[in-house]
């Protein structure tokens, strides 16, 4: 009687909807961060990035930039365009850099704070290219670029927005114009601007401002979009670099300092070596930030790994990527910034090359404990293309670290005395109550992941994860729906687009 109760109830709950509820908008990391210096060694690398800005400064390029630097006691050499940073010119810009960020969203709950502990998920960003099994490799379009919005809205471990696909058929004085409207108008969470020279940057300031109604404080009060600024490896800032550095700053948005140190290439070959030049980018440049306006939003930030010997590619998920990660959060924490990272791969398709190599950055970052994780999801070829089946199998992968984040409750319930009084020795779990009361929801359920047995798998055609991919973002795509107000933005920023197109639009440097 009481195994015929168990079978009738676990047909109702396998005829029922799903119970089993997640919620991976707002992470919090779930380990506490690991180490691979010591802290003697941490205090050694912040002591040589200072002696290196000091005795060696940087090269940066961007006279207003050079101006500020001087202003802030900086020692500036006009004809080699050198600055030369003292110690407690750094030391007074990390007094000013703020600890948290508010961070804003089209949709206030996908708005998120930046700050230690915190875990955001920024997919793969900056690629030239798209390629997927359908319709193959191929240059980044405005369609492709909606496209990859469309899946980044899709699923909710995504956090944040990311210039996926660069779409390359709309003239570039023109092109911020369309990734801003496809931003406001097929997405809801945080945005991206890029850093391509000031009129591109105020107009794009004026679109957030117009498409989600902000008042100027409003949009002062937190930070609507980001921007990654890359250094020049080694020791220089550019100009559209630094130019971004201090718009961003002034209209109280964050910029992501992000030196992109490839040991044996732009940095040492050395871990130790690589984070010193590293440290002293990131420095410089939140220096110039606070600078041009104390208390700005500045994120620090590293993307760091090494490169192959015989080609002088860079290379992904290897221990030098790991350990140049969890070094990174350690002199992050040692500034007491919250601080970006990134995974990524390599690999020139989705195979078990690229899903290896962003599974070992993504456990490096989690292990590092990044606030930030770009290039989380989609990322090929070292950024040279952005793959929708990559894309999909990544999302797995941050979905289960997701799972991890989740507190265990450890109420008596869960301890399951009653299931392991009622189980014999030799005997199953599949019947007992516990298990009928909870087995809807106990589980993650995997998105790619095929858990039948070889026969069943046979069945259906044998497909690997990567083909299986192919049929969840086809079917994420058919599924979209534009969010809540996407109508009303499009309206707000439509005149203004086609007034600043006639005027002739912006070019990326001025």
């Amino acid at each position: 009687m009481e195994d015929s109760h168990r079978r009738r109830g676990r047909a109702a709950r396998q005829s029922a909807a799903p119970a089993r509820e997640v919620n991976y908008r707002h992470l919090r990391h779930p380990f506490p961060p690991q180490k691979v210096l010591s802290d003697d060694a941490v205090a050694a690398i912040h002591d040589m990035a200072l002696k290196l800005l000091e005795d060696l400064g940087l090269r940066v390029l961007l006279p207003e930039a050079r101006a500020l630097y001087a202003s802030g006691g900086a020692l500036v050499d006009e004809e080699t365009e050198t600055v030369r940073i003292g110690r407690d010119i750094a030391a007074a810009a990390l007094s000013t850099a703020p600890h948290s960020i508010r961070i804003g969203a089209a949709n206030p709950e996908r708005g998120r704070v930046y700050e230690e502990g915190a875990l955001i998920f920024s997919p793969g960003s900056g690629c030239p290219n798209v390629t997927d099994r359908l319709r193959g490799r191929r240059a980044g379009s405005l369609a492709a670029y909606e496209e990859t919005l469309k899946l980044h809205q899709s699923f909710d471990v995504i956090h944040k927005l990311g210039p996926s696909a660069e779409p390359q058929d709309v003239p570039v004085h023109l092109r911020h114009y369309a990734m801003m409207r496809a931003q406001l108008t097929l997405a809801d969470k945080p945005m991206f601007v890029y850093a391509r020279g000031r009129r591109q940057a105020e107009d794009s300031f004026a679109m957030i401002r117009l498409g989600l109604g902000l008042s100027e404080d409003d949009f002062a009060a937190a930070s609507w979009c980001t921007t990654v600024i890359n250094t020049n490896s080694p020791r220089q800032i550019d100009k559209p670099m630094a130019e971004g550095i201090i718009d961003f700053a002034r209209a109280g948005q964050m910029s992501i300092i992000t030196p992109f140190c490839l040991a044996g290439a732009m940095a040492p070959v050395t871990v130790e070596g690589a984070l010193v030049l590293q440290h002293a980018e990131c420095l410089a440049g939140i220096t110039l930030a606070q600078l041009a306006r104390p208390g700005a939003p500045v994120s620090y930030g590293g993307f760091s790994s090494n490169v192959d010997m015989k080609s002088g590619a860079p290379a992904f998920g290897t221990p030098t990527h790991i350990r140049m990660a969890i070094g990174t959060g350690q002199l992050a924490r040692h500034v007491g910034l919250p601080w970006r990272s990134a995974a990524g791969s390599a690999s020139n398709t989705a195979d078990m090359q690229a899903a290896g190599e962003n599974h070992m950055g993504l456990w490096a970052n989690l292990m590092a404990n990044a606030t930030m994780v770009v290039h989380s999801a989609g990322w090929l070829e070292g950024g040279l293309s952005f793959g929708y089946e990559k894309f999909i199998n990544d999302v797995e992968a941050l979905q289960t670290l997701a799972e991890l984040c989740q507190p265990l409750a450890s109420t008596e319930a869960d301890l399951a005395w009653d299931a392991l009084q009622d189980v014999a020795p030799g005997g199953h779990f599949f019947a007992t109550q516990h298990t009928m009361d909870r087995f809807d929801r106990a589980f993650y359920a995997p998105l790619v992941a095929d858990l039948t047995n070889h026969g069943t798998w046979a069945a259906s055609g044998s497909l690997t994860a990567t083909e299986r991919a192919t049929a969840i973002w086809q079917q994420a795509l058919a599924d979209y729906r534009p969010p809540d107000g996407a109508g009303e933005r499009a309206a707000r920023i439509a005149d203004f687009i086609a007034r600043r197109t006639e005027e002739g639009g912006a070019p990326p440097l001025d």
